[in-house]
């Protein structure tokens, strides 16, 4: 059973445990795939909760979220799924189904048709409200060549929040 919060509310916690790893999910077509993220911006913007996830071209994730209009984003809260984050962070969803490998279980989308891994705690439902491609030359110089060191740059997926809501054993 879960609970509907206010994204204010969890946000504490959600860029806590983000730096730790967090699945973002897409769905396009009858196609599904989740990925590990590690960075991701939470705010407010165009009056309305984003979430802001960035996935690489490289990235099976990319192929799908082009073409999607939403995403969703799974919080483990109690550390459950170490070893999970780590496969779906190495492991590319063309060569594997990640949810099978590592045992997931989809549950869906309260407000979006892109499932939640139910497996976790804490839970964000987004809909693309704007995309953008990074500009390399007006990326800092350091965090070019420390990040981006063979120019595999991030896609910007803003996503405004329509849901929030955890597991009730957590309230």
């Amino acid at each position: 059973m879960y609970k509907e919060f206010d994204f204010c509310e969890v946000s504490q916690e959600l860029l806590q445990q983000l730096q730790k790893g967090a699945f973002l999910t897409v769905k396009s077509g009858n196609k599904v795939n989740t990925m590990t993220i590690a960075w991701g911006s939470l705010g407010y913007m165009w009056n309305r909760p984003v979430f802001t996830a960035m996935v690489r071209y490289s990235r099976y994730t990319y192929e799908l979220i082009k073409d999607a209009s939403e995403f969703t984003v799974s919080f483990p809260l109690k550390g459950q799924l170490d070893r999970t984050l780590s496969v779906c962070g190495t492991k590319s969803g063309r060569d594997i189904d990640k949810f099978k490998e590592c045992s997931l279980t989809l549950k869906e989308g309260v407000s979006t048709e892109t499932p939640i891994i139910d497996d976790c705690d804490l839970h964000l439902e987004c809909r693309i409200v704007y995309s953008q491609e990074m500009n390399a030359e007006k990326l800092d110089g350091k965090i070019k060549g420390s990040s981006y060191p063979e120019g595999n740059y991030h896609v910007f997926y803003f996503g405004e929040i329509v849901k929030v809501y955890r597991k009730e054993v957590w309230v």
